[in-house]
């Protein structure tokens, strides 16, 4: 009921003003996951405002929007998400949005589908969790670019400065993982974390990837999943298994005593972060710190 109520609310808001207002002549944006936030302060920089939606530990899969939320929608110039169904339930906002000639970009739109990784058992059929993938990052960072150079062209120079920078600083970032990467053998490289948020990552970089729950955290993890995992893991002698920073960690603990009880020490490898970038002003709470935790944490593990 309560869902139902802010959606209403939030069309009501749009239909009564339809004019876009800036702050101290910038742009007013709205993102939704940390890692669009944190794309889309790279490319803006000082002359946009941004709020986003989803801070540090946050699963966008659950996320739902409250109340607070409201306000910054009402108020935004644009607002940017990922799409194929990542964040859930607020997807179904965003479409009403649409119609009430909000501006409104989509992240994913600019994936052909013969990059995404199909799945039958997620809402929108392809994984959503297409940021694992460096070079998607890269031409979402140039697509959201030109949106935003159409939106505000009197700052395109500095977009455009902007852009060119992070995307050589994505490209430094595969070069430095690859390399990571490269001292873990091909048979070594098995990744088994809390949910299959890792595809796009061993699809580029060539990891086995399992996960103990789906595509998507808002489905649980039975008995018969961990043990069967459990089975998987001993038969492939696998020396690490990994938590994540937006998922209970109890299933992945209760993965490892399953492991343990049988005789084969499994040790947890670290924490990875998956949906959500770490905090605020860490190292971590950027895409490329991110990036570069993870992958030192899985290869110094599975060493």
């Amino acid at each position: 009921m309560k869902k139902i109520t802010i959606l209403l609310i939030i069309v009501i808001m749009i239909s009564c003003n339809k004019k876009t207002t800036k702050e101290n002549g910038k742009l007013n944006i709205v993102t939704t996951t940390t890692m669009i936030t944190d794309l889309v302060k790279n490319i803006g920089g000082n002359q946009v405002n941004i709020n986003g939606l989803m801070g540090s530990g946050v699963d966008p899969h659950l996320y739902k929007a409250s109340e607070g939320d409201v306000s910054k929608l009402f108020n935004a110039d644009i607002i940017i998400y990922n799409g194929l169904h990542l964040e859930g339930k607020l997807e179904e906002v965003f479409e009403k949005m649409k119609h009430q000639n909000k501006k409104i970009i989509v992240a994913s739109d600019t994936i052909s589908k013969k990059n995404l990784i199909e799945s039958e058992n997620f809402a929108s059929n392809y994984d959503p969790h297409i940021w694992f993938d460096i070079n998607n990052w890269s031409k979402i960072t140039s697509y959201i670019s030109k949106k935003l150079i159409n939106l505000d062209p009197k700052n395109e120079l500095i977009y455009k400065k902007n852009t060119q920078q992070y995307l050589i600083k994505l490209k430094k970032l595969n070069t430095q993982i690859n390399s990571k990467i490269n001292e873990l053998p091909e048979n070594k490289r098995v990744l088994v974390t809390a949910h299959d948020a890792f595809n796009y990552f061993g699809k580029q970089h060539k990891f086995n990837v399992v996960g103990l729950q789906g595509l998507s955290t808002a489905t649980e993890a039975g008995v018969q999943d961990v043990q069967k995992l459990a089975k998987f893991i001993i038969n492939n002698k696998i020396k690490a298994i990994f938590v994540e920073s937006s998922v209970p960690k109890r299933t992945i603990e209760a993965l490892q005593e399953a492991v343990n009880a049988q005789g084969h020490q499994v040790l947890i490898g670290g924490t990875l972060y998956s949906d959500a970038l770490g905090n605020k002003g860490t190292i971590e709470g950027t895409y490329t710190g991110m990036y570069n935790h993870n992958v030192n944490i899985i290869v110094d593990a599975l060493k």
